[in-house]
């Protein structure tokens, strides 16, 4: 089923990825799609809908795990050999900071042992690098410690990641809260707190399985 959907997922985003592209891409980047599969631990990179390339990676660990979603190239640099390798392409995920990026531990590559950026030996990603322009986009999938994939996680206050993004959609749907940036601060503690009281729960704020799932939430999402 998972890979059922991440085949209509790509094939979604290959379909209207000419769609709403802000002026400010480069036609590199409107023609290029970088696939993460948490799951395979590749990264692909598409160029009009074909695949043209691919590596191994190494993903987010369990307690730090790697964004799931579509998000876009957003930053570059080289810095000096290191953790982060030769090269470091920066993502625009609203709640963190992370990248795809080389790494001193290759023997990393193939597990999820990151810190949620997504890792690449430093040949692969010096090659990755000059192809890939700010604005291309990045899709992520899978893996087992993805919000709203394997499991629920018991959200709470401090919790960052697409599966709070989620619950925070779902609560300014109950008229509870007013944005979504996938952190868990005190005004999405308290749209909980109502949320629970509404839907006859046990008091709390914390979001655990019952209330994610009275408010509409599916795995997968």
């Amino acid at each position: 089923m998972k890979k059922s959907f991440s085949c209509f997922l790509l094939i979604f985003l290959l379909a209207f990825s000419g769609c709403g592209r802000r002026g400010a891409e480069t036609a590199a980047a409107s023609r290029l799609l970088l696939w993460v599969d948490l799951d395979a631990k590749t990264l692909t990179v598409y160029e009009n809908g074909e695949a043209i390339r691919s590596y191994p990676v190494a993903a987010g660990a369990r307690n730090t795990p790697s964004p799931i979603g579509v998000f876009r190239i957003s930053s570059r640099f080289l810095p000096d050999m290191s953790g982060f390798g030769t090269r470091f392409l920066g993502l625009s995920v609203p709640w963190g900071s992370y990248g795809i990026h080389g790494t001193n531990k290759p023997e990393s590559i193939g597990r999820n042992a990151s810190h949620g950026c997504i890792r690449m030996r430093v040949k692969d990603m010096e090659a990755l690098f000059p192809i890939v322009s700010n604005g291309t986009k990045v899709v992520i999938s899978g893996g087992p410690y993805g919000p709203l994939n394997w499991g629920w996680r018991v959200l709470k206050e401090g919790d960052r990641g697409a599966d709070v993004k989620q619950l925070q959609l779902r609560l300014i749907q109950r008229g509870l809260l007013w944005s979504a940036d996938g952190v868990f601060g005190p005004s999405t503690r308290r749209a909980v707190i109502a949320a629970r009281k509404e839907l006859n729960l046990s008091p709390g704020d914390q979001a655990d399985a019952a209330l994610q799932i009275r408010l509409g939430m599916i795995l997968f999402e």
